[in-house]
């Protein structure tokens, strides 16, 4: 199902899906738990409450945090210390996250922390789960992670009553916003200050949501240059079964299909078949290149929902009969992610690169043989002649953001952590990388569309003409030069929301993504 029409999402037994969590983070459905979320928090919960008794050594339940880790600290002092944790460590900087990355931690928290292996009180995810139910937002400064810990604490901080979160349109203290739901501050137990802001939350709750739209618009892609082939007159023998037969990549065959199905019965591709023995590559190797991205995108999709579904934190309290152990490791480290999200912008940026391109063959009179930069009166009019310059700005950006985050290291906490995995940065270039892809896109579109209009009375296929019919609803033909920017975001938006995917599998049935 669509992650916009999931309202309801419920946390136990069932692991959460992608469209679900989006559902969430993104459109605001409901999150509930069942009784096995229940069952499973407070058993791993009574744990921890008995190595507090036995004054076991557990690193962040009985010795300090950080680089003292072995230094005991006494049960009535379990709560002073989570309470500087999470004081301590609220030192990001800068401007604050988008509210759907917010909603997105908070979510990954519930899900990750709610397995059943962190010692969390119930009260506590309880409350955070409320929080997101009635929108209480925390400010989260988004600079200065190296992979955890910044971020989420100043999200814990309103747990707290410190701290600040929007609440509707006001930003207010992180008490005030509490009092405008009916609750009130918690008092964080033994490790909870350590659970809240330790761990892989933050990384793999931005890497979901960058996945998620990446998918949307490399699907949307393989639509946008279907679009562009009939309208420069590209002939659709280069996506022939039997050529991608030969290429043992099904994502290219995949790709090769679903452009022949988004093409099939148009009278301007059957009229432009052998207009040229072949094109440039921007039209002409769209399966490979949009297939290479496409594997790409799916591998880090299934490296993130595995880290989804996994426990990211340190220590991991497990059960051993009516005992347990405190497992002290680096469960917390986010290397798999980010690799991952690194991958993924490069994919983007390749999926960006050739559509630019194709969108530049469109607004050039000398290779679209159409009227220079898509207006019928050039000259008087520059048309869509700067917008290509937008595509092509944010095409160089991407290049830009393709340096992998993940490769590179500073060490942190006196040489305790003399490896870090950056992957907070590689999350957040890949969430940034996917918004800029749907401009591209929606840019190539925008131009594609008008040059199908230019070649009338000549018909683009009934997927084509159906694309071109709910872009019209809104977006008029150009005659003359207007302000464009409403246009491309509001195509843009039909990119994102998956509106234009929908309108095409309405014709042609579901595409591969």
């Amino acid at each position: 199902m669509a992650a916009h029409k999931i309202t309801n999402v419920t946390l136990g037994e069932e692991p959460i899906t992608i469209e679900q969590f989006v559902a969430v983070a993104r459109h605001g459905a409901r999150v509930e738990f069942d009784a096995t979320y229940v069952d499973r928090v407070r058993k791993s919960r009574a744990l921890v409450e008995r190595f507090l008794a036995e004054n076991r050594l557990v690193y962040g339940v009985t010795t300090g945090f950080g680089d003292n880790v072995t230094e005991v600290i006494a049960p009535a002092d379990a709560e002073q210390l989570q309470r500087n944790i999470v004081r301590s460590h609220a030192v990001s900087v800068g401007e604050p996250l988008p509210t759907e990355i917010v909603r997105a931690i908070g979510l990954m928290e519930l899900v990750g922390l709610g397995e059943g292996y962190s010692g969390i009180r119930l009260e506590t995810l309880e409350l955070i789960r409320r929080m997101l139910n009635a929108r209480v937002t925390p400010h989260v400064p988004s600079e200065g992670s190296v992979g955890y810990l910044a971020p989420e604490a100043h999200m814990a901080l309103v747990l707290l009553g410190e701290g600040r979160a929007w609440y509707g349109d006001e930003l207010l203290p992180g008490a005030e916003a509490l009092t405008r739901i009916g609750e009130e501050p918690t008092r964080l137990g033994c490790k909870e200050g350590l659970s809240v802001t330790n761990g892989t939350h933050s990384v793999t709750a931005i890497a979901v949501l960058a996945a998620h739209d990446a998918g949307v618009a490399a699907a949307t892609a393989d639509i946008a240059a279907s679009l562009s082939v009939q309208a420069l007159k590209g002939t659709v023998r280069a996506y022939d079964a039997r050529l991608h037969e030969r290429k043992r990549h099904p994502e290219q065959a995949a790709v090769a299909e679903s452009l022949r199905r988004l093409t099939e019965s148009s009278a301007l591709s059957a009229e432009f078949l052998d207009h040229r023995l072949q094109d440039g590559l921007a039209l002409r190797a769209v399966p490979q290149m949009h297939g290479g991205a496409k594997r790409t995108l799916a591998q880090a999709r299934e490296v993130i929902v595995e880290e989804l579904h996994s426990v990211g934190d340190n220590p991991v309290i497990h059960p051993e009969g009516e005992d347990g152990v405190a497992l002290m490791g680096a469960n917390c480290d986010s290397t798999y992610v980010g690799i991952q999200a690194d991958s993924m912008v490069n994919a983007i940026t390749v999926l960006a690169k050739v559509s630019e391109r194709r969108t530049d063959r469109m607004v050039n009179s000398n290779f679209s043989e159409l009227p220079a930069f898509l207006t019928p009166r050039p000259g008087l009019n520059s048309g869509y002649m700067i917008a290509q310059y937008t595509a092509a700005a944010l095409t160089m950006e991407l290049r830009g953001m393709a340096m992998p985050a993940s490769a590179d290291n500073v060490t942190t906490s006196a040489n305790q952590e003399d490896t870090v995995s950056n992957a907070y940065l590689a999350a957040l270039k890949a969430y940034r990388a996917a918004r800029k892809l749907g401009y591209v896109v929606a840019i190539e579109v925008m131009c594609a569309v008008q040059a199908l209009d230019l070649l009338a009375p000549l018909a683009p296929s009934p997927a084509a003409e159906a694309l071109r019919a709910r872009i019209r609803e809104t977006v008029p033909t150009v005659y003359e030069d207007r302000v464009f920017h409403a246009d491309m975001e509001h195509i843009t938006h039909l990119v994102r929301s998956g509106e234009l995917l929908r309108v095409a599998e309405d014709v042609v049935g579901p595409l591969g993504r």
